[in-house]
């Protein structure tokens, strides 16, 4: 147990090891500056994500409407999970749309959206980016595997290749959220810290 263990931490380092790739630094770097381009201009965060890509779009927002590392006021950021409107939308028009209708009723030009998904083939995300791109959001995809039907389709893309399953993809794209904020907020709130600046 002990060997299979360690194997899954190692496994463990190698997802976290991809943030440090260019790819995963300049895409670190271009989501902190368009986040606080957003926020400094008045827009909002929605986020959006399937089962524990919608717990990390959850995480992601709450990180943001509470707090991080220090107190300070609040940001706005929507993590389209409200369990009202998800089986409203599903039953009446379909899963599909579930998404897509969110960005409807709250986006607007100036604001992001945020797609997260380890396959990139979820087609109420696709659906979803499609609406964004449509009115006028600009749309950031954290992806994994190969990408999917959303490769290519994002302002700004990260892609996690290399790993079969979904929890080792989504530990990669938590670990660069949680320092993505980090970013924004000593940006925002704290910038005579050191390397607050983005």
């Amino acid at each position: 147990m002990r060997q299979a263990i360690l194997e899954s931490v190692n496994r463990g380092i190698e997802a976290i090891e991809a943030l440090k790739s260019e790819e995963g630094l300049s895409f670190i770097e271009g989501v902190a500056s368009a986040m606080l381009s957003c926020f400094r201009n008045g827009g909002k965060l929605l986020i959006a994500g399937n089962g524990g890509s919608l717990c990390d779009a959850m995480h992601f927002a709450e990180e943001l409407t509470g707090y991080f590392r220090k107190e300070r006021p609040a940001l706005p950021a929507i993590a389209l999970a409200d369990p009202g409107h998800l089986t409203c939308v599903g039953n009446d028009a379909g899963f599909d749309q579930v998404f897509s209708r969110g960005i409807e009723a709250h986006g607007n030009v100036g604001d992001l959206f945020i797609a997260l998904t380890t396959s990139g083939n979820s087609k109420n995300l696709v659906r979803a980016v499609e609406v964004a791109k449509d009115r006028g959001l600009q749309v950031i995809t954290f992806l994994g595997k190969t990408g999917g039907a959303l490769k290519g389709q994002g302002d700004l893309e990260w892609i996690v290749s290399g790993f079969e399953f979904s929890d080792r993809i989504q530990e990669a794209h938590m670990a660069a959220i949680h320092i993505i904020i980090e970013r924004v907020e000593q940006a925002l709130f704290f910038p005579a810290e050191v390397g607050a600046a983005v």
